[in-house]
């Protein structure tokens, strides 16, 4: 993949603790290793390493449980201990998933952290333009009002086509020698554009540097991680038996959110990015076979069989959770208003997996 041949620099410790994956953070990160003489056990069993671990576990937990990635916030970085909270935590929960050999959780924590990083980007206006420099090889922006990006042609059709929507399709992109210019929409910012893009390279990088760990891993260590590593596979099996538990559902069950957004691709309605994830995640939660969950989108106005295949089998293996109810209103994928459906007016119905459960016990 084209990249910057140097990366910019980056001076500013906060930000490299709440980036930790950069290249830029690996000299400061073997800096702090060195002054407070850290050692590998400190950090898997040590107590003055403890809260470390604590940030590290709520990481790992959150990258099974939650969809949309991590919780952005963090540690208290602007004080010396938080930023070595945040940045180690980091370290120990990449040390956990290397050290589990789960494939499942190794993507999962990746998906999660790249994710978050992207929520991080997009109100973090200063340094998005220098971590783009360093993933991106060809990248320039304007600021007439609004700053508008524009990256080359080569990464664009890299990144593009692992993102859902037909604003991602190259056809509807407005190129010139070799540029693609990310520009503004009514919801969607040239910002938060770039922004997205860098999260699918940001995983990458995340999934590299991973691989390359597994086989570094001392079996001592593997075996002190043993309880940790056991509570994440346990966590990873209790959210895939609410799957397994929705498997075999009839139609007439389905939450009318999925109904409305099923029928709409079925008619060639253009279903927004939110619309397609919440489709995909709710069918591999039921457990559909992933050819059924394809077969949803082969009616939509950019249908491309490679392109969904591989977009729904990444959300497969990541086992995405759907989305409450309450996001699904915000992003305009609700099918109901209040006295249309009884259970959807009831108080405590605030996610569709309640819907199905309810339908499911008759």
């Amino acid at each position: 993949m084209p990249v910057p041949n140097a990366a910019p620099e980056i001076n500013d410790y906060a930000t490299l603790a709440r980036y930790p994956f950069l290249p830029q953070a690996k000299p400061w990160f073997n800096d702090l290793i060195l002054k407070n003489d850290f050692k590998l056990d400190d950090l898997v069993e040590g107590e003055k390493m403890r809260r470390v671990r604590e940030r590290g576990k709520l990481r790992l937990v959150e990258s099974i449980t939650h969809e949309g990635g991590l919780d952005a916030a963090n540690s208290n970085i602007h004080t010396s201990e938080g930023l070595e909270i945040e940045a180690f935590s980091y370290y120990y929960s990449r040390f956990v998933v290397c050290a589990s050999e789960n494939d499942v959780m190794i993507s999962r924590w990746a998906q999660a952290e790249s994710e978050r990083a992207q929520n991080l980007l997009d109100i973090d206006e200063k340094m998005l333009p220098i971590i783009a420099q360093t993933y991106i090889a060809k990248i320039k922006w304007e600021n007439d009002g609004e700053t508008i990006f524009k990256i080359g042609l080569s990464d664009f059709i890299e990144l593009s086509p692992k993102i859902t929507g037909s604003r991602w399709r190259l056809v509807n992109q407005e190129i010139k020698t070799g540029w693609v210019t990310l520009n503004e929409e009514q919801n969607y910012s040239s910002k938060k554009k770039l922004s997205r893009l860098l999260r699918e390279r940001i995983k990458e990088e995340i999934l590299e540097d991973a691989n390359e760990m597994l086989a570094k891993i001392p079996d001592e260590m593997r075996a002190k991680l043993k309880d940790v590593i056991d509570t994440m596979s346990t966590e990873i099996n209790r959210v895939s038996s609410e799957k397994l538990d929705l498997s075999g559902i009839n139609r007439d069950d389905w939450p009318p959110c999925m109904k409305k957004a099923v029928l709409e691709l079925s008619n060639g309605v253009n279903v927004n990015h939110y619309g397609r994830l919440f489709v995909a995640s709710m069918a591999q939660t039921m457990n559909l076979p992933k050819e059924e969950c394809v077969n949803f989108f082969r009616n939509a106005p950019d249908f491309n069989q490679e392109t969904t295949t591989y977009q729904v089998n990444n959300i497969y293996d990541t086992g995405y959770k759907p989305a409450f109810c309450s996001k699904l209103k915000i992003n305009a994928c609700c099918a109901v208003s209040p006295g249309d459906d009884s259970l959807c007016d009831q108080e405590w119905m605030n996610h569709p997996l309640k819907y199905l459960k309810t339908k499911q016990k008759g």
